[in-house]
């Protein structure tokens, strides 16, 4: 679910200005799983923007406080929202930790890096949302450590239905600042994109996993 209307519209406009998120309708992305995509979000470039930084930054904690409370831990999804993790994580003066993708292969061989005690309550942070399966994962290691995850918040989804299956199924709640609806509408309102680039770009929403340009 989106936090805010009005933190949605200004966390796309703000995304778009910064070029964190690109539309190319007519020259489209490969993501890593094969899909074609005439859109890709990276929302670390957002790092190296102080006034997004710390937008980002202030929405997620009050997406955080007003969904979940003030949880006892904050964990990043490596490698994506380390960072942003660690931000929301010293404004709200709570211990933070991270989840890699699986544990690692040497030394310790942990897969949740800092500490972090059975029992604790920890919200997730993610940067990005598209069928929700990496970010799970990390959900699904902390449950493991015997951790009570409260939820996920994240700063943008695609919103596929995919994604919110995955979520229901593994009952666990996600807020996030932005969402592609809002991102169109904020694109159309400030000329990014022409209405037939808004065409495809709705079309492809529908079954990213078989659209081709």
């Amino acid at each position: 679910m989106i936090f805010e209307n009005e933190i949605a519209r200004n966390t796309a406009a703000k995304l778009l200005q910064i070029k964190a998120i690109k539309l190319q309708a007519n020259d489209p992305f490969t993501w890593a799983s094969g899909w074609k995509s005439p859109i890709y979000c990276d929302n670390r470039i957002s790092l190296s923007f102080p006034e997004v930084r710390d937008y980002i930054r202030t929405s997620l904690v009050q997406a955080i406080k007003a969904q979940y409370g003030t949880p006892d831990a904050i964990a990043g999804v490596a490698t994506g929202a380390i960072a942003m993790g660690i931000l929301v994580a010293q404004e709200m003066n709570l211990p933070f930790v991270y989840v890699r993708p699986e544990a690692k292969g040497h030394g310790r061989k942990n897969q949740i890096e800092g500490a972090i005690d059975a029992g604790q309550k920890v919200v997730v942070i993610e940067d990005l949302i598209s069928t929700g399966g990496s970010s799970l994962k990390a959900v699904d290691a902390l449950r493991e450590a015997d951790v009570e995850v409260l939820g996920m918040a994240a700063v943008f989804t695609y919103g596929f239905q995919v994604a919110s299956d995955n979520f229901e199924k593994s009952n666990c709640d996600l807020v996030t600042l932005s969402d592609y609806h809002h991102l169109l509408d904020e694109a159309n309102a400030q000329g990014y994109i022409d209405e037939a680039a808004i065409s495809t770009l709705k079309e492809w929403r529908i079954s990213p996993q078989t659209w081709t340009p």
